[in-house]
């Protein structure tokens, strides 16, 4: 099967519409809006498939750079896709390697037809093309596929820009073609790209939306950019894209940034952030950011947060994670990684029934902000 997406709530705010939707894909229901976990090697670091189905996750992202690197497409299709062998049961998205693109520039060379890496680990080149990158998520059997697309630095001179979105535009068409002649299921993502120029996003809105792709996703922020632009990126570019289909925000996720990107009426976001920051000891509460490793909780009796429901707030304390930390005892990193995942897993289940009632102005959007670094 494909994707299905269905439109269940619209809630006029002051950046757009807000949606409460469901997404159905090959291995489960995504109720949306919703927040995908990093796994870029097909885990969440620290946290087993079980524990990230317990804090509530629906759906995981991977990343078909990293996996291709090791242990391989061919090792993970030989052993039954990367459902299989992961033991993540539930909907993968996995992204195309583009934003490798942006953050590994100097170990890789761009072309028309696609791009060439030189692998960190030992240097042997590996070749991505528009069309192999289709071939290697479909191999992977991940619900969701991103295409390859370019993604350019912030600052940049536009007519940087708008060579970048010309690539990304043609890549974009030869990807659509590559799927068109596979008969697999999941569904296939174009990527909005343009930089910070208002007339190039709208320009790749337009001519992306032509081209048969499952959902929508906005690309190109978080690169170096002030949040105000990423934001006012969001909110001209959700408009230009049909309102049938998923959208997806790319790599932008602080609490701040999800409320304003729901609120614009995006359905997809993922982020490191709440894994980062918690192997730092950066615990997140709606009272603020618990900085663990602080000497205050080091006899302090008290769970990270008393209105989370995370088992690590249920069965332990402060102090407890203070000593872990201080120990450098890794078990101290897993905990505080279940509890900062499961903090934007409850954030977005708040807000799909604050959607449901009709308004956000509830306590579903009564989370600290964060600056985009993740720091307090």
């Amino acid at each position: 099967m494909g994707l299905s997406f269905e439109l269940l709530r619209e809630v006029s705010t002051e950046h757009g519409v807000a949606r409460r939707g469901r997404l159905e894909t090959p291995h489960g229901v995504v109720e949306t809006p919703a927040f995908l976990p990093v796994g870029t090697l097909g885990a969440v670091k620290g946290l087993s498939a079980p524990a990230l189905e317990e804090a509530g996750a629906e759906i995981m992202l991977a990343n078909l750079y990293h996996l291709a690197l090791r242990p391989g497409v061919d090792v993970i299709e030989s052993l039954g896709g990367l459902h299989a062998f992961s033991g993540w049961t539930r909907p993968l998205l996995s992204d195309s390697g583009g934003y490798q693109i942006f953050s590994l520039s100097e170990t890789r060379r761009i072309d028309d037809a696609g791009v060439t890496f030189r692998s960190v680990h030992d240097g042997s080149p590996m070749r991505f093309t528009p069309e192999s990158v289709v071939a290697d998520q479909r191999r992977l059997g991940v619900d969701l596929a991103m295409v390859l697309d370019e993604c350019p630095p912030w600052p940049i001179a536009k007519e940087q820009a708008i060579a970048a979105l010309r690539r990304t535009r043609e890549w974009a068409r030869r990807s659509a073609e590559e799927d068109a002649r596979r008969s697999v299921a999941g569904g296939l993502f174009g990527i909005v790209q343009g930089s910070f120029f208002e007339d190039l996003r709208e320009r790749a809105a337009l001519e992306l939306r032509e081209l048969p792709f499952a959902g929508f996703a906005i690309g190109g922020v978080s690169v170096g950019e002030a949040s105000s632009l990423g934001r006012e990126v969001v909110r001209r570019v959700v408009p230009l894209l049909p309102a049938e289909r998923p959208r997806y925000l790319m790599g932008l996720g602080t609490l701040e940034d999800l409320r304003h990107g729901i609120s614009a009426g995006v359905d997809l976001f993922d982020c490191v952030l709440p894994s980062r920051n918690a192997r730092h000891g950066f615990l997140f509460t709606r009272a603020g950011v618990v900085r663990i490793k602080n000497a205050r909780y080091q006899r302090d009796p008290a769970p990270i947060a008393d209105d989370c429901d995370c088992t690590t707030c249920r069965r332990h304390s402060r102090a407890f994670l203070h000593h872990l930390f201080r120990a450098r005892e890794i078990t101290g990193k897993v905990l505080a990684t279940v509890h900062n995942v499961r903090v934007y897993l409850d954030f977005m289940e708040r807000t799909r029934k604050a959607l449901e009632l009709g308004s956000l102005e509830s306590e579903a959007f009564g989370m600290p902000a964060l600056r985009r670094d993740g720091a307090p």
